[in-house]
């Protein structure tokens, strides 16, 4: 296989992605966003990982990973300790620490906040309703494109702009030059409203991305957990990776999941027209993620 060239673009591939991740070459990847196994946690799809063990487990994983980025891409990881024996577990601290140790730069941490955790009750804790997703490097300059992944700032906008006043429009500068005594003036003309083209297939609900009234976002980031997919018992939100797609990568670009799951990192490249390689042990998964992805194929077609 020529080293300059990805033969398994816009592919799903069932295997293990320490054996496959092999075949991908150097410097060739713009994002990867994936969530391994948790140690100790579903047992019922994957081997388990004990929490001691963790660090070494995915260490030659990393160091897979660092090799196929391209030098200006990034890697988002998706992880949350577990509490063991009355504490939480502290692989995943253990886990940045080796990782910054091998060479990757910990760029952010951003806090997923689930609108809709899992109930329960606990003597010594509360419901969690958060789980990280790290943000890795390998230079700290880096693609990043903030502008797509702004905010809707709400229909108050029409409102407010019809009792604009004629200081409503001048530009104004704090002392210091900074930007929060900057008015409504500042952003106005970066206002964009484009319709959304709404994807529907296997009674789920797909939207194509669009560029609408926006704002500054910050990286506590909120998405619904999923409740419609009986396939995986912890599968992404579609708008987890839209979200960092978005974020980090153009058009055109490729994302790679070496823990694919039942393909919702896939589904979100192909409806954001962008290249994707998926890695998934579990056969039923890779079965899914494919009749996904023919469905969309197919509907991108008819429109």
């Amino acid at each position: 296989m020529k080293k300059n060239k990805i033969s398994i673009l816009n592919s799903v591939i069932n295997g293990d992605c320490n054996i496959v991740l092999k075949d991908i070459p150097d410097s060739s990847v713009d994002l990867i966003i994936t969530s391994p196994p948790y140690a100790d946690k579903r047992k019922r799809f994957y081997d388990s990982i004990h929490p001691d063990q963790y660090v070494e487990w995915f260490s030659p994983i990393a160091d897979q990973l660092m090799r196929v980025l391209k030098p200006k891409g990034s890697f988002i990881l998706n992880i949350k300790e577990h509490p063991r024996d009355g504490e939480r577990d502290t692989y995943v601290l253990e886990l940045i620490l080796s990782l910054k140790k091998s060479g990757w730069f910990w760029i952010e941490e951003y806090c997923w906040y689930k609108k809709n955790s899992f109930p329960g009750k606990w003597p010594n804790r509360f419901r969690d309703a958060w789980e990280r997703c790290l943000h890795f490097t390998k230079d700290k300059n880096f693609n990043m494109y903030q502008d797509a992944v702004k905010v809707p700032i709400g229909e108050w906008a029409d409102k407010r702009f019809k009792s604009m006043s004629e200081k409503d429009f001048t530009r104004h500068i704090s002392g210091t030059n900074g930007t929060l005594g900057r008015n409504v003036s500042n952003w106005l003309n970066k206002r964009k409203v484009y319709p959304h083209n709404v994807l529907v297939f296997e009674n789920e609900h797909f939207i194509f991305p669009s560029e609408t009234e926006t704002s500054e976002v910050s990286n506590l980031i909120e998405f619904a957990t999923v409740c419609y997919n009986k396939k995986h018992s912890a599968a992404f939100p579609i708008e987890l990776p839209t979200w960092f797609i978005k974020l980090l990568t153009k058009k055109g670009d490729v994302v790679l999941d070496p823990f694919l799951g039942s393909g919702t990192t896939v589904i979100a490249s192909e409806l954001l027209d962008r290249r994707y390689i998926g890695i998934e042990k579990n056969s039923e998964f890779i079965i899914y993620a494919n009749n996904s992805l023919k469905e969309i194929r197919n509907i991108k077609r008819k429109k």
